[in-house]
């Protein structure tokens, strides 16, 4: 190995392309062109890391350097898969004591419709920062927080975009988000220090557009005042009915809470919390310890409350999740991709590959603004902020680390122009999820998801001026 010679520069960029052209075929022209489903992104990988492996072999590489390659990649990936089967439990858990419905209950009640827009804002954030899921939070909270918004005839298209850039900001910074592990973990960064990374830019960004959201109360204010509704009643009686209520419920998100403060071991913590959870399940709620086990293994089921019949559909989109499979897809696509980067780090694929792109652009602002970008047209072509992680990740890190950028500015690049640019992009999956489910038109919304194009600007405007962005101190 040490007397292998590097293949030329068409050699080692052969594999990417050919990842490349699967995307485009796979995930952008079957869809959009032929109207057939989109090959599975995990797919996609593993034939991408079959061929960069037949072309290693081809080039003369042993198969044990290959496979020494790939299990040094995933040796340093595994602590984060074990985060994510974390995760999984802890949501599960955490549904099941019933501190995520409370503050759902109590969420809800928080609406007021005077203030719609501003709310519409707030609200996501909590329960996206707690629940790990913009998606989610989107789909249930977002659905009723629309509706109210219809009933007193605001404007849908503020509330969207509002709705949209709260659940996005919660999800960045919450440490149970599948996206911002996964950004942690492609860009080998701490998952607390990336979430304070985040804060630099996430948060001004929020300030401003909360700001805004409040003025535009005032500007197109509804026309009714009235925000008691049908759907908001029912919701609450449903989540009332299968849970009980007490403060004692607030003990696992503290826990979470002082774990991030005084910079714990996150895998201890987060089963610290989902064992204090699973305990409070058993003291208060009315499920049996089978049914605490049964939502570890594959989740809370709503049909373990046996005892009301009918809930309502957002009752369980809500609460129907969590688990150690919760997130199997984001682990075996991690996986995947782990596989496929440590086999083209045999031939040092993506640094080639960043090196002569952009190997003529020296300042650090530079680097930083050029890694942003880079996120903006992978998450843009793949449709995937998970593969947009690893691949901008792999590409730049040893660049950032030749330049003396702390990594951290490197994960927060990824999400500032990756999971925050999905909704403005009409034909991301993220946006055509968004418009169904919420029934407001992109082009209704995109110009008030505030957030995000606020983000858009002061994530570059940052790096120019070089504030918050680590210049002086080493990666890592």
């Amino acid at each position: 190995m040490n007397n292998k010679k590097q293949p030329s520069f068409i050699i080692t960029i052969i594999p990417i392309i050919f990842l490349g052209m699967l995307i485009i075929y796979g995930m952008l022209l079957r869809p959009k062109v032929f109207h057939q489903p989109a090959f599975p992104l995990e797919v996609v990988f593993m034939l991408a890391a079959f061929f960069a492996i037949a072309e290693l072999l081809v080039l003369g590489y042993e198969w044990t350097d290959i496979q020494k390659s790939i299990i040094k990649k995933l040796s340093k990936g595994f602590p984060a898969i074990l985060i994510l089967f974390a995760i999984g439990v802890i949501i599960g858990t955490w549904i099941i004591s019933g501190t995520i419905p409370m503050l759902i209950h109590f969420g809800i009640n928080l609406i007021n419709p005077s203030y719609i827009y501003f709310l519409a804002f707030i609200i996501p954030i909590i329960f996206s920062t707690l629940t790990g899921t913009s998606w989610g939070s989107i789909g249930t909270i977002g659905v009723v927080i629309i509706g109210v918004a219809a009933v007193i005839d605001a404007n849908l298209g503020i509330t969207a975009g509002a709705i949209v850039g709260g659940a996005f900001f919660g999800d960045k910074l919450s440490p149970l988000s599948d996206t911002t592990n996964i950004a942690a973990m492609a860009t080998e960064v701490d998952l607390y220090d990336h979430i304070k990374s985040m804060m630099i830019t996430t948060l001004p960004s929020a300030i401003i557009a909360a700001i805004i959201y409040f003025i535009l109360g005032f500007i197109y204010p509804p026309s009714f005042l009235s925000g008691e509704t049908q759907q908001v009643s029912i919701t609450l009686s449903a989540i009332s009915s299968i849970f009980n209520f007490n403060i004692w419920l607030l003990i696992p998100p503290l826990i979470v809470l002082i774990g991030s403060i005084k910079k714990m071991a996150t895998l201890p913590t987060l089963l610290t919390s989902s064992l204090s959870a699973a305990t409070l399940a058993l003291i208060f709620q009315p499920y049996t310890s089978t049914d605490i086990m049964a939502t570890i293994n594959k989740g809370f089921n709503t049909k373990m409350a046996f005892w009301v019949h009918d809930l309502p559909d957002n009752i369980s989109i809500l609460f129907n999740r969590g688990g150690l499979y919760e997130l199997n897809e984001a682990i075996i696509f991690s996986i995947m991709v782990f596989i496929f980067i440590g086999t083209i780090d045999l031939i040092n694929a993506m640094p080639s590959i960043v090196n002569k792109t952009f190997g003529q652009i020296k300042s650090k602002s530079s680097i930083i603004i050029s890694s942003l970008f880079a996120t903006a047209f992978t998450n843009g072509i793949t449709s995937n902020q998970s593969a947009t992680s690893f691949i901008i990740g792999d590409a730049f890190g040893k660049r950032y680390d030749d330049s003396n950028i702390s990594r951290k500015v490197l994960s927060r690049s990824i999400e500032d122009y990756g999971t925050m640019f999905e909704s403005l992009v009409p034909w991301h999956a993220t946006a055509i999820f968004l418009t169904t489910t919420l029934g407001v038109a992109y082009s209704e919304y995109w110009n008030w998801q505030l957030l995000s194009l606020i983000n858009l600007v002061v994530a570059p405007t940052l790096a120019i001026l070089g504030k918050g962005c680590y210049y002086k101190k080493n990666s890592q």
